[in-house]
């Protein structure tokens, strides 16, 4: 794949593995416009957090189920801060961990551990099928959580196999993203100097359309999006984007619903035809 996307400019608002995600493409001799939709900011009263690290340390949790890399460093930077990160760690070692797709699995590892059972889709139903091949019976389940999003229905699916769940929500979203960049990016994508806009997540979409309604530039956004290939991480972006008369024109293969799967897709959707500032 390396030398595929030379040249091609790729849209990314990824915010939590933008750097990540930024390298890959680059490595791919991509042209990234980075244009993060919010910024990550730690939980605004980490009281709650530090008091579900301490339910952790001193008596660790039968399983452990992580939806977000960033939620795992988050409760590890917190313990560090707070001279418990070894037994941070340690505690995090003795449960059965179930991770929400491969980022969190990265951020296991970044801590020396692995994660014990990944699920096949990194989205809460993924996370609902995989637990219900187990025995949850009378288990205490930590889950961390994250921001904006409704985990009632997760919630719920373990409560009713008979487990007891305790919750954390470690960081925050500040929606008071640069909006002036994302204008900037919209005109972008509406003057044909964009390839391809990369979407990761549904609440990025969101954030796009909320801010183009707040600036007045939701028609120029929708026009440019109709003339701009869209590649969609997974089924949830894509359905986001149906409900919004929109169609994602780059997914990945089925079941493969990662970054590198993803650039895999655009380079071979995008190498069909020159870059649009080759032909400009």
């Amino acid at each position: 794949m390396a030398g595929r996307l030379d040249g091609y400019r790729i849209l990314i608002l990824e915010t939590r593995e933008e750097a990540q995600f930024s390298r890959l493409l680059a490595d791919q001799g991509a042209v990234v416009l980075q244009c993060p939709m919010v910024a990550i900011v730690d939980a605004p009263d980490s009281a709650p957090v530090a008091a579900w690290i301490d339910r952790l340390i001193r008596e660790p949790f039968d399983d452990l189920v992580l939806t977000t890399g960033e939620g795992l460093r988050r409760l590890a930077k917190l313990a560090r801060s707070q001279g418990r990160d070894v037994a941070f760690v340690e505690a995090v070692g003795k449960t059965r961990r179930f991770a929400r797709g491969p980022k969190p699995g990265r951020a296991l590892r970044e801590l020396g551990l692995d994660a014990t059972v990944t699920t096949e889709e990194p989205t809460s139903e993924g996370i609902i099928s995989t637990l219900s091949r187990y025995n949850m019976e009378n288990r205490r389940v930590g889950l961390q959580l994250y921001p904006d999003k409704d985990h009632a229905a997760l919630i719920g699916a373990i409560v009713a196999q008979g487990a007891g769940v305790d919750t954390v929500l470690p960081y925050a979203y500040d929606p008071r993203a640069a909006e002036d960049n994302v204008v900037a990016a919209i005109d972008e994508m509406a003057q044909g100097r964009v390839d391809a806009i990369a979407l990761t997540s549904s609440n990025q979409f969101r954030r796009l359309l909320d801010v183009a309604k707040a600036r007045g530039c939701e028609d120029r956004l929708r026009q440019a999006l109709l003339t701009t290939e869209i590649a969609s991480v997974g089924p949830v972006v894509s359905d986001e984007l149906k409900q919004h008369g929109l169609t994602a024109t780059i997914t990945p293969p089925d079941g493969a619903f990662f970054m590198k799967p993803l650039i895999s897709a655009m380079s071979t959707a995008l190498s069909v035809r020159p870059p649009r500032a080759a032909s400009r």
